[in-house]
């Protein structure tokens, strides 16, 4: 069975540093895009930074600068780096994954979401 499993969430002043981590197990045949969402209370899930197979990378215009995503293929891990914390910021953070996960199947696969607060 696979899994998404996410940590890093908490709580930190605005201006601090978080890092999220989202490590895929189970059996797979391989690991395409990956990408961090994010949905705060009252508003759309939005996609916060993606990731391609390549190391290609885009973001939502309000972390340009802020957040940086990166991945280990061989740990089977993406991480989101989150610097100079905004109040705005605050959401619940959610990976996923494009994953090949039968030779016949490939499809888009979601954490349990993390909690991420920025509040003085």
């Amino acid at each position: 069975q696979v899994q998404l499993v996410e940590s890093g969430g908490g709580s930190v002043q605005p201006g601090g540093s978080l890092r999220l981590s989202c490590v895929v197990s189970g059996s797979i045949f391989g690991i395409y895009g990956m990408g961090w969402y994010r949905q705060a209370p009252g508003k759309q899930r939005e996609l916060v930074a993606a990731i391609t197979s390549g190391g290609s990378t885009n973001y939502a215009d309000s972390v340009k600068s802020r957040f940086t995503i990166s991945r280990d293929n061989a740990k089977r891990t993406v991480y989101l780096q989150m610097d100079s914390l905004k109040p705005e910021d605050t959401a619940v953070y959610t990976c996923n994954a494009e994953i090949q996960s039968r030779p016949w199947f490939k499809g888009d696969y979601w954490g349990q979401g993390t909690q991420v607060t920025v509040s003085s």
